[in-house]
Order: C-alpha cells, then sequence, then structure tokens
C-alpha cells in the first residue's frame, strides 16, 4: 500500500491489527459477560441499597463494586474498540451504542452507591480507609465531592442520560470520519486522493511544497461545508458542560472541568499564558530558519509541519521499530523494558491505514489485562515517535493499575501526558547517542522540536489557548457559531506566530480537527505533562539510577497524591514557573544549537 491509498478494513492483513481476544476471546464470551453483569448490578443493587451505613458493610460493598467496574471496563473496551477502527462500519456502530446503552442503565443503578457514601460521616470513611488503604484516593474523592453531589435521583438521571449526553462527540466523530469526502486534487495535471487521514498522516509532511500546499485548500475547502454542523455538535457541548458545571454550584465551567484534576486556575492560566508569550518567540525563530533552510518563498500555517533535512529523515518499518523502541527505553531497566517490548508479540497495537479508522493515536488500558494502542503507521520516523508516546501511556497504566484499585488507578489528568512524552525525549537521546556526526545531531534534535515539543508543546497548547476563549465566552453567558470559531483561532494563532508564519485561508479551520474539544480541558495537559516529562528527564540524564526510581515510582502512583504532589515524587516542583521556564530555555538552547549546526554543515 501506498501513502496515498486506503484500503478497507476488510483488507488490512491481521499482522497489523490489534488482538482484542485478551478481553473476551469470543463475542459469545463478551455476551455471556454482559449479561452477566447486568445480573450482577441487579443484586448487588438489592444487596446494598439503603444499606451503607457501617464500615464493614462499605468494605464488603467497596469489594464487590471493585469487581463490577473491571467488569464493564472490559466489556466497554471489546465494545468502543472496533468502531475506533473502523466507523464506516454499521455492526462496529451497533455493537458500541448497544453497549453503551447497556453501560447507562448499568451506572443508573449504580449511583445510589456514591451517593450514600457521599451521605456517611467523615469518621466512618476515615476508618474505611484505616481498614483498606488501597481505597484511599477514592474516598478523598468523596470527601470533596460531598459538596458537588446532587440529590441521587438527579445523579440517576444524568447517568441514564449519558448516551444522549455524548452525543456531540458522537456527531463530530460521524461527521469527520463517516460524512466527509474529501474527493482528490490535482498537481501539475496529477490526482491524488485526499481524506481526513491521509491529511492528517501524510501530506500536510509532504515534502513538494505544491503538492502540500494544494493539499491543504482542498482538506480545508471540504471542512468549511461542514463548519456549522461541527459548530452547532460543539456548542452542544459546551452548554451540556455549563449546565452540569452551574448545577453541581460552579460560577465558571472551568472551574468545574479542573476540579477532577484538583488543580488550580491560576496553574492553568499560567501553563496558557506563559507558553504563549514566552514560548512564542523560541518557535518563529525555529520557523524561521526553517524556513530559509527549505528555501521556502514564504511560511505558510500548511507548511508547519515539515522536516528540516527530510534527505535524512530514514524510512521506519514496524520490525525495525523494535530495535529502536527497545534502545530508547532501556534506560528504564530491564523489567519495565521486557513488559513494554510485549506489546509487539501480543498485537497491542492496532497499525493499520484503514478508510474510516480513527486519525491519530491513542492508548486505552483496560483493568486487568494489557493496554491497547491504536495509530497508523506509514513507515516514517514520526511513527516511531508516536508509538513510543502511547508506549509511554501504556507503561504508566501498566504500573499504576499493579499497584492500585481500579477505583484509584488513573491519575490526574493533568499528569496523563508526562510519561508518554518522556518516553519521546528517551527516543531522541537514543538517536543523538548513536552518532556524533553534525548531520545526526540536528537531525535528532530537529525531531525531538517537530515532534515532541511541536506537537505538545505547541498545537496543543494552540488548542488550549482557544478553548479558554471559546469557555470563556460561554462563561459570560455569550454564544458563537462557525464564524465566531474561527475568528478566535485566527486569533490565537496570529497572536503566537507573528510575523514568522502567513495564517493562510484554511487555519482558522483548525478547530474542527480535533476530538480534544469534546474532553473537557485536555489540551492544556499535554504542555503540563511535558513541562514534568522534560525536567525528570534532564535528572534521569544528570543523576542515573536514583532518578529512574523516582520516575517509575511515580509512573506506580495511580491517583494517590494530588497532581502537584506526586510531580514532587519525581523531582519535579509544578507549584511555581520555575519548571515551565526551565523547559522553554531548554528548548529555546535546542534551537540555537540547531541554527549553529546548519552553519556547519553549509
Amino acid at each position: 500500500m501506498t501513502q496515498e491509498q486506503l484500503k478497507t478494513r476488510a483488507e488490512i492483513p491481521e499482522a497489523l491489527t490489534w488482538d482484542v481476544t485478551a478481553l473476551y476471546k469470543t463475542r459469545a464470551d463478551f455476551e455471556a459477560a454482559l449479561t452477566g453483569l447486568k445480573a450482577a448490578t441487579a443484586t448487588f443493587t438489592a444487596t446494598y441499597e439503603g444499606k451503607l451505613t457501617d464500615v464493614e458493610t462499605i468494605l464488603a460493598a467497596m469489594k464487590e463494586y471493585e469487581k463490577l467496574i473491571e467488569t464493564a471496563t472490559l466489556a466497554d473496551h471489546y465494545a468502543m474498540m472496533p468502531e475506533a477502527t473502523d466507523l464506516t462500519d454499521p455492526d462496529n456502530v451497533e455493537l458500541s451504542r448497544q453497549t453503551a446503552n447497556a453501560m447507562a442503565d448499568i451506572s443508573a443503578q449504580l449511583t445510589f452507591f456514591e451517593s450514600e457514601l457521599i451521605g456517611c460521616n467523615t469518621a466512618v470513611l476515615d476508618q474505611v480507609v484505616s481498614e483498606e488503604a488501597r481505597f484511599a484516593s477514592y474516598i478523598r474523592h468523596i470527601k470533596k465531592n460531598k459538596k458537588i453531589q446532587l440529590a441521587p435521583e438527579v445523579e440517576k438521571a444524568l447517568a441514564q442520560l449519558a448516551p444522549t449526553l455524548d452525543a456531540p462527540s458522537a456527531i463530530y466523530e460521524q461527521a469527520r470520519l463517516g460524512d466527509m469526502d474529501f474527493g482528490t486534487f490535482s498537481v501539475d495535471g496529477k490526482e491524488y486522493p485526499l481524506s481526513f487521514v491521509l491529511y492528517e498522516d501524510y501530506y500536510m509532511y509532504h515534502d513538494d511544497t505544491a503538492v502540500r500546499r494544494a493539499a491543504f485548500d482542498k482538506f480545508s475547502a471540504v471542512l468549511s461545508d461542514y463548519e456549522n454542523v461541527v459548530a452547532t455538535a460543539y456548542y452542544t457541548q459546551l452548554q451540556k458542560e455549563k449546565t452540569l458545571a452551574t448545577m453541581r454550584g460552579f460560577d465558571s465551567v472551568i472551574d468545574y472541568l479542573l476540579y477532577g484534576q484538583e488543580v488550580t486556575r491560576d496553574l492553568y492560566n499560567r501553563q496558557i499564558d506563559t507558553i504563549m508569550s514566552d514560548l512564542a518567540p523560541v518557535m518563529q525563530k525555529y520557523i524561521t530558519h526553517l524556513k530559509e533552510i527549505r528555501g521556502l518563498d514564504k511560511m505558510t500555517y500548511a507548511d508547519l509541519k515539515i522536516a528540516l533535512d527530510p534527505e535524512y529523515s530514514p524510512e521506519v518499518s514496524i520490525e525495525e521499530s523494535q530495535t529502536m523502541v527497545e534502545d530508547a527505553i532501556a534506560v528504564l531497566g530491564q523489567d519495565y523494558t521486557d513488559r513494554i517490548m510485549k506489546a509487539y508479540p501480543e498485537r497491542w497495537i492496532d497499525f493499520a491505514q484503514n478508510i474510516g479508522k480513527s486519525t491519530g493515536g491513542f492508548c486505552t488500558s483496560p483493568y486487568g489485562t494489557h493496554p491497547y494502542i491504536l495509530m497508523s503507521w506509514a513507515n516514517q520516523l514520526s511513527d516511531v515517535y508516536t508509538l513510543i508516546h502511547e508506549l509511554g501511556h501504556a507503561g504508566q497504566m501498566i504500573l499504576s493499575n499493579e499497584n492500585n484499585s481500579i477505583l484509584g488507578a488513573e491519575p490526574s489528568l493533568y499528569l496523563i501526558e508526562g510519561p508518554s512524552t518522556f518516553n519521546e525525549l528517551l527516543l531522541t537521546e537514543s538517536l543523538a547517542r548513536k552518532s556524533t556526526d553534525a548531520r545526526m545531531q540536528r537531525f535528532a534534535l530537529t525531531k525531538m522540536l517537530s515532534d515532541t515539543y511541536f506537537h505538545n508543546f505547541v498545537t496543543h497548547l494552540l488548542e488550549a489557548a482557544y478553548q479558554r476563549e471559546v469557555y470563556n465566552l460561554i462563561d459570560a453567558g455569550k454564544s458563537f457559531d462557525a464564524g465566531k470559531l474561527s475568528e478566535i483561532k485566527r486569533s490565537v494563532l496570529e497572536r503566537f506566530w507573528g510575523d514568522a508564519v502567513e495564517i493562510n485561508a484554511g487555519a482558522e479551520l483548525t478547530w474542527m480537527r480535533q476530538i480534544h474539544y469534546y474532553m473537557g480541558l485536555y489540551s492544556y495537559t499535554y504542555s503540563a505533562g511535558l513541562t514534568i516529562a522534560t525536567q525528570a528527564f534532564l535528572r534521569v540524564k544528570a543523576e542515573g539510577e536514583s532518578a529512574v526510581e523516582k520516575w517509575l515510582a511515580f509512573l506506580a502512583l495511580g491517583d494517590q497524591l494530588e497532581a502537584a504532589e506526586a510531580a514532587a515524587l519525581a523531582g519535579v516542583d509544578i507549584k511555581t514557573d520555575q519548571a515551565l521556564h526551565d523547559t522553554i530555555h531548554y528548548l529555546d538552547e535546542a534551537v540555537d544549537q540547531i541554527i549553529t549546526l546548519s552553519k556547519e554543515l553549509a
């Protein structure tokens, strides 16, 4: 398969797909588990509803509740994952929707559990923790949620409405992966096929400027045909979040969405404001250098992701990636490495490129089995960065799941992108370590900048800056349409890139390209996680084994500590802006080193 073709899912070799039999061997096993879960939920409800008043009963209930959630997690993944690989298959969509409805009913029945725990005396809850320490993080949240919990019947109704309340993201995904037909575009008499996946994973990085810019123009033109329906879906999502925020007593939807992350509004604002002001000049300097080295007439928004030295960028097969990944993560020890490398023979990873597959990449980690990774392999070094990023998530969740109850295994969203971006830095270090050649050194630095920091510190941060302005509109009681969203996005891009980049027509539609907007305040956490990862990585380089041990302990924490305390365990202080400024300084030095190496090579 060439980069300019996409096959149907049925045409994909099994070796390129993930193996869901680790969840359930057969569809019949899944159906039996779901039926059993429904029955077990009914029994649990009949046994414990109205009776969670003493420590002994609560502990017994919590242990059964754990098992219910574990089963629900496996079943939910089994139903969700096929849809992620092929949204055009109606059977996949039907399985996902039917299971979502069943899960909504199960969740509704179980809402009494948290409602009754929240109503318990604090002394009783503390006694539960003293007898079963693994429930400490869960009980921490129960105690905090006393002030935002709604009446039990309201919580139950919200759980039952979950499939409807989650509709905006489903509508968006159907629009971009199911309905949008990008057709073809032509350059110098040659026709090129185009799709959402092909643009995001291939043409955006294309070495031919004419092809790259023509692909961007056609991609943007098709996006604009759907801007109104996507804007309406997004508006519905934000109105839902604002309504829930108000119901739970929050004046601001931003405060409501930060609540679960256990971080302050000041920390959130600082992350966005500091990068917008202090990193912008650094990236403008790099982009200007990129323009000069590549001999472009101008640097447009369509050109931002091109390689500095494309002739030196090797193609990498899936087989070759194994050696690269293993070499990169070896510093974290044999035990960690052995766990991660199981991903290849056990088929944790869906490498395929096919019609209807979700774009980008993600890692999901069903408790009780191994993680799963979705991506689209295009034989580029950037694919290795995507893979090792997702394997960073996998490593954290493996260790977290082993060391925590399912009720306390998921860390604060603020921390989630630390382990993934840390592994990207390990890959860059590995590439640089293998050669003292100036061209290789420059190549490694530019891959770190373009694949790690550009993606996480720039792309996602600009999403966050745009997102904050939209949420401020909602908090002010105002509305928006597609035109307003484009206006806000263009303003953010122009503010960051200044005169270094022409924000050409179509760039303002970038707000239509990312599912993150339907995931609360997620986008800004990429830069937050990378700030932690950078400082922890530099500590590993400087201190060796002692810093590695701290990092592995951080990975195993789960939700035991709030974000700031967890970062401190890894040796990073996020209560001040020092770590963020140090990271930006590190990037500034890297850009200067790239420019120096370019002069040497010239």
